[in-house]
């Protein structure tokens, strides 16, 4: 299980975005010297926790709960496939493409060590306009939320500089069932999973609970 890309992207004027001032860096590149990641506050205040990275809509993305962004090259690969295109090393906007670990199954609240550094899954990507006109796929909101394969967002417990090569290891592993994919489904094509995702705990982000409660409220329960 290792690291095999870093990818940070700066901030571009585009036509395809709803975001304030209609810049994205959504167009992440590789790099090879070691980045630092860190916490880099609450939503609406802080941005992207990889150093030299660029997150520009801050009403939907960015802070401590989306810090880093990881998706997998074998799930990359299968989109080559299916797209028939090819999609290098951060072409899905993730930070970290990793090699060996499935990322959709890593559970709410795992905590990865990769390098110096200490992530914990928070929860999986939305798709929204921006990815679909970046990677100009129409209808691509919708088949990317059909395959659940949507990759995983961290929080940063312990900063520390991350490269290439670095091997992940799983520290911790809790024992409920909301796992990345878990939670997709779960808020986007089977709500009735909801209520399950409370199993996290805390490890679910405060807008997560938000959702559950709102819920729970309209069912009566």
């Amino acid at each position: 299980m290792e690291l095999l890309s870093v990818n940070v992207g700066r901030a571009k004027t585009v036509e395809y975005t709803d975001a304030e001032g209609g810049m994205t860096g959504v167009d992440k590149r590789p790099v090879t010297t070691p980045v630092r990641v860190f916490a880099p506050g609450p939503r609406g205040v802080g941005a992207s926790g990889v150093e030299g990275d660029d997150v520009c809509d801050l009403r939907f993305h960015g802070g401590n709960h989306q810090a880093v962004y990881a998706y997998a090259r074998e799930d990359l690969d299968v989109w080559e496939k299916e797209l028939g295109r090819a999609l290098p090393n951060g072409s899905f906007g993730e930070n970290l493409t990793t090699y060996g670990i499935d990322v959709n199954d890593a559970r709410l609240g795992e905590r990865w060590r990769i390098g110096g550094a200490v992530l914990e899954v928070a929860s999986g990507r939305i798709p929204c306009r921006t990815f679909a006109g970046w990677l100009e796929q129409k209808g691509w909101v919708r088949r990317f939320t059909q395959a659940a394969v949507p990759g995983a967002y961290f929080r940063v417990i312990e900063p520390g500089e991350i490269r290439v090569g670095d091997r992940v290891e799983v520290l911790e592993r809790p024992d409920h069932e909301v796992s990345v994919a878990f939670w997709f489904r779960a808020f986007t094509t089977e709500r009735t999973l909801l209520p399950r995702l409370l199993a996290a705990g805390d490890a679910l982000e405060p807008d997560g609970h938000e959702t559950v409660r709102q819920y729970l409220a309209k069912q009566g329960a």
